[in-house]
């Protein structure tokens, strides 16, 4: 929040590849004094350096977009202001409740409903009950499936890695080791999170601390007894526990 001339405005980043609904955007929420645009983003990436440098209270996010979708800006941001999804589709909703937004604007909308979903942003911000989204219940379709990329900040930097090419992930604290082809990224995430995103007819967690893409296995050697490690096609080598090898053997 930020204060001028004495009053507190809440500071809103808007997000959208059609400048048209950036105008719309910008038209109702010039009725609303208590909110101020700290700027205006047309597609993900501008999004994500605009979002870290100016750090504002309530992010306007569209959903599809080129290059990153309104959910990848999201899991890019280190620190997650307030989101009200903007959006011409309904599938996402539920996906929407479950990164915790404020709301989900379905386009077209008018100026009252507008206005309210603002009030809920408003009763969000100042730590108010009413500000919870709506329950899931009231949306039908499911969510999305499994991961088919991985985005990793890198400095200003995005990498977008195609799941396909992960070798292996590692549990590090808060942050997951992405090994692919002998290059290692960093991400905040837990490995726990990271497993249930991903395909599990394809990535097996085999050690509390390690998923491996099945497609790279090359065999599984016995260590020690009743200890075994799974071999990885490049050589490298990965403990597997005895729930690990369980769900292993289920597979293969």
């Amino acid at each position: 929040m930020r204060e001028e001339a004495g009053e507190r405005k809440f500071g809103v980043v808007v997000v959208d590849d059609e400048a048209p609904a950036r105008a719309l955007v910008r038209e109702f929420l010039s009725r609303h004094t208590d909110f101020e645009i700290l700027a205006e983003c047309s597609n993900g990436f501008e999004a994500v350096k605009a979002i870290a440098k100016e750090r504002p209270d309530l992010v306007l996010l569209d959903i599809q977009m080129p290059k990153l979708d309104g959910f990848e800006v999201l899991d890019l941001l280190e620190e997650k202001p307030a989101v009200i999804f903007v959006t011409a589709y309904d599938q996402y909703a539920v996906k929407a409740f479950e990164v915790q937004a404020v709301d989900y604007l379905l386009k077209p909308f008018g100026q009252e409903r507008f206005d309210a979903v603002l009030a809920r942003a408003t009763a969000r911000l100042g730590h108010s009950d009413s500000g919870s989204f709506p329950s899931p219940g009231a949306f039908a379709r499911p969510a999305a499936g499994p991961l088919d990329r991985i985005l990793v900040r890198a400095d200003s930097e995005v990498i977008i890695i195609q799941v396909t090419k992960l070798d292996f992930a590692e549990a590090q604290d808060d942050y997951v080791s992405l090994a692919v082809g002998g290059v290692r990224y960093q991400k905040q995430q837990t490995l726990s999170d990271l497993e249930e995103k991903l395909d599990p007819r394809r990535f097996i967690r085999v050690h509390r601390s390690y998923i491996i893409n099945v497609d790279r296995l090359a065999r599984v050697e016995l260590y020690a007894k009743d200890s075994r490690i799974a071999i990885l096609r490049d050589g490298t080598k990965i403990p597997i526990s005895r729930a690990g090898y369980a769900k292993l053997k289920e597979m293969l």
